[in-house]
Parts: structure tokens; sequence; C-alpha cells
């Protein structure tokens, strides 16, 4: 086995943390929460409509998500929806502020 084997696990590691802009450590005490990042301030991966972090396009765009600290995704508070119904945080994707 040669030495770059032996590291590349590790190479692979440090590479998925920087992604996420946190250690290991903290990103073990973040969560993903969809719905609350302004426009290109998402983290990676989000949803159609985006290609990676930083790409989303709308304030608040429901399948975009940013890295908040466990436990506290649900309690952030939005401004309300145009139509005045409220715009809530989620775990999982929104099927709301989507690009059109």
């Amino acid at each position: 086995m040669t030495q770059f084997s032996k590291t590349l696990p590790l190479l692979s590691a440090v590479a998925a943390a920087l992604a996420l802009q946190v250690g290991p450590a903290e990103a073990a005490k973040k969560e993903k929460c969809y719905g609350v990042a302004k426009a290109g301030e998402n983290g990676c991966a989000a949803g159609p409509g985006t290609t990676c972090a930083g790409t989303s396009t709308l304030d608040y765009q429901g399948n975009a998500w940013t890295l908040v600290e466990a436990g506290s995704c649900l309690d952030i508070a939005l401004p309300d929806m145009a139509d005045g119904a409220p715009r809530t945080p989620s775990l999982e994707a929104l099927p709301r502020d989507l690009p059109s």
C-alpha cells in the first residue's frame, strides 16, 4: 500500500470539512436548515435552480439550505410571505419560494 493510498481517506475527510467551511467537530453540532438562507448565501447542493453553495437566487428559497446550530432551525424567525402567510424554516426542502 502506497503512502498516497493511506492518506487519501484523510484528505477526502479534510476536503469535505472544508467544503462545509467548518471542522468535523463543528459540523457534528450543525444541521441543514431549509428556507432560511438569503439569496446567494445557501450551502452546497440546494435543489433545482441552484448548482452549489451561494447559487440560490431568492431570499428564503425553500430548497436551499444553510448550516445552523443543531436544534435551532425550527426556532428561526422569518418574515411572512407576500400573501401574509407565515414563512417557516424546515429540516427538509420546502415547495415554497422557488425560482420559476
